[in-house]
């Protein structure tokens, strides 16, 4: 049969049971047509940012609260009192009746009903003409219910929660529980494997997700020390004896949200927000270090080179964690034309310091994407995003899939740290597909056998991180999945990533942490805050690119972030 007569999906049945692809790929047309569809669900109904509720789902609540980021899926049952926290998910039949409160991040698999409400059963009538009770059920945050559970009513599932597939769930569950059966029963701690507690020393034989899962534990356990060694009793350093530093106290923040769900404790939560945010410059919404003058600017108002390029990503970021943003919008950004940026674009050292060209562009378009957290207060110019997409596809080597030419000293090590910079702040945030990932593939793997960066003893967390990232985000931009046979030069990646992550997991030092690396490179060899962030997020995605980053129990939400951010929505891309 001509492909052309075969019968299509109605986009609105396409969003019903495909959600998340609503945001990036819905119609002017679409969007107005769920804009009434929320404004009608009738009830004390409020919708959050992003949010997409099915036409075909069935919603009649008396009280509705969705949080941004949610959605109802295809042929959901809603009704009583529902409230979300940020980033929930009710798959397609879903069942939420009663009184149903989710936390942020709850993600409830199909065919699985909340039932949040009960019938008496006395004797003396019959049971349809039974009064009805509720209690509720209480669902923490970063929860997965997978498909075809039941919750009862009364029931509290606590935080960090996972319930298998066809579980009853009867009775309240404590935090970190991974519960299944009929009733639901507890199997084990999320943050262990097996059912008991593993020692406290990274390592072992009994499988290489036990290894990861104690590794994990060990440094979970030694967290709050290694952030207490590095504070002098008045600010954060790297290292016990080291200046100081803006980066030192965002690195501090991004450990403790990993490994601890919390702010670091030398500091309460509202002091830490106090003093990054009292940090940026007022005329030109730029970060200095610690002691030194603001950042003079170049002639379009963005800062050129320096500690203040970096420390848009790590104070946003460490902020951001925080529960909090940075008070006003970067100027430089803000004011900056598409003409003007395009002439920054072209005037980047691409061939002598493509490393430094793609560090500009992180900075700027992270810049960008916290300006555009703020749209009461700030604006990008119009078409500026456009230009520097449309610029940088226009400019990659159809050959490498990358930016700026290789050196014949240092062979490809600016081009492919200059790749992960680049298209961390840019596609990876905005959530952009790369430009020619398979050939990205190829010269980043080609790059990782070269013996001055990767021989025994020579890497540092940059150039294990600038090969990782790289291949994982284009391993998923090709459907890729970790540790599977599905993608482009899979095994290929699979075994390097085992590579490094058993030599990683090895240079773990007990209460100290991870150094850099070796040579004068970035802090150098000594354990402390930046290398002990950079290599907690390596290991993740060197994990996950096997298929192991479960085990780890902790997901990088910083700079290292897997996830884009929230600015897709400014773009108009062709």
């Amino acid at each position: 049969m001509d492909h052309r007569q075969q019968p299509s999906v109605r986009s609105s049945d396409r969003f019903d049971h495909c959600p998340w692809l609503f945001e990036k790929e819905a119609t002017e047309e679409r969007r107005a047509a769920q804009a009434e569809r929320q404004r009608s669900l009738g009830g004390d109904s409020e919708v959050g940012e992003r949010c997409y509720v099915a036409e075909s789902a069935a919603v009649f609540p008396d009280v509705l609260r969705l949080g941004d980021d949610s959605y109802i899926a295809a042929h959901a049952y809603v009704t009583g009192t529902l409230t979300t926290g940020t980033d929930c998910t009710l798959n397609p039949f879903t069942v939420a009746r009663g009184t149903v409160a989710l936390g942020t991040g709850v993600r409830i698999g199909a065919h699985t009903s909340l039932l949040g409400f009960n019938h008496s059963t006395a004797p003396d009538q019959p049971v349809f003409r039974q009064p009805q009770t509720s209690r509720g059920i209480t669902v923490g945050d970063d929860v997965w219910i997978g498909s075809h559970v039941v919750v009862v009513d009364g029931v509290t599932i606590g935080d960090h929660c996972v319930i298998g597939a066809g579980a009853v769930v009867t009775k309240d569950l404590p935090a970190w529980t991974v519960a299944a059966g009929n009733p639901a029963r507890r199997i084990r701690d999320r943050r262990e494997t097996g059912g008991h507690r593993r020692p406290s020393t990274p390592g072992g034989d009994d499988g290489a997700g036990d290894a990861l899962a104690r590794f994990a534990d060990t440094v979970r356990t030694q967290a709050a020390g290694i952030l207490a060694r590095c504070w002098n009793g008045d600010h954060y350093t790297d290292r016990p004896g080291a200046a100081p530093s803006v980066r030192a106290h965002c690195d501090a923040v991004e450990i403790a949200d990993l490994l601890l769900s919390s702010a670091p404790e030398q500091l309460d939560r509202t002091e830490h927000i106090e003093r990054l945010t009292s940090l940026q410059d007022r005329a030109t919404g730029l970060i200095p270090e610690l002691g030194e003058q603001p950042p003079s600017t170049d002639a379009d108002g963005f800062v050129g080179e320096g500690p203040a390029l970096y420390h848009v990503l790590s104070v946003g970021y460490a902020l951001d964690l925080l529960g909090a943003s940075l008070p006003q919008p970067v100027g430089g950004v803000s004011d900056m034309t598409a003409s003007q940026l395009v002439t920054r674009l072209q005037g980047l050292p691409w061939r002598d310091s493509a490393w430094g060209a793609g560090a500009w562009i992180d900075s700027w378009a992270t810049a960008a994407h916290w300006n555009l957290r703020h749209p009461a207060t700030a604006q990008l110019t119009p078409g500026t995003l456009e230009a520097l997409f449309g610029w940088l596809l226009t400019r990659a080597d159809p050959w490498t899939g990358m930016w700026g030419s290789p050196s014949t000293t240092a062979g490809r090590l600016q081009v492919v740290n200059g790749y992960y910079r680049l298209t961390r702040g840019s596609f990876a945030q905005f959530g952009i597909p790369v430009p020619h990932p398979e050939r990205v593939v190829d010269a980043v793997l080609d790059h990782s056998r070269d013996a001055r960066y990767f021989g025994a003893g020579r890497e540092n967390a940059c150039n294990v991180l600038d090969v990782a990232h790289p291949l994982w985000l284009c391993t998923r931009q090709l459907g890729g999945t970790g540790g599977g046979d599905d993608t482009y030069r899979a095994a290929e990646i699979r075994a390097w990533a085992e590579r490094r992550l058993s030599a990683a997991l090895a240079t773990w030092q007990a209460g100290k942490g991870f150094g850099f690396g070796p040579g004068t490179a970035g802090p150098g060899p000594e354990p402390g805050l930046q290398g002990t962030e950079m290599w907690l997020a390596i290991i993740w995605l060197l994990a996950d690119l096997v298929g192991r980053s479960d085990s780890l129990g902790y997901r990088p939400r910083g700079v290292h972030r897997p996830e884009p951010g929230d600015g897709t929505r400014h773009l108009h891309l062709p």
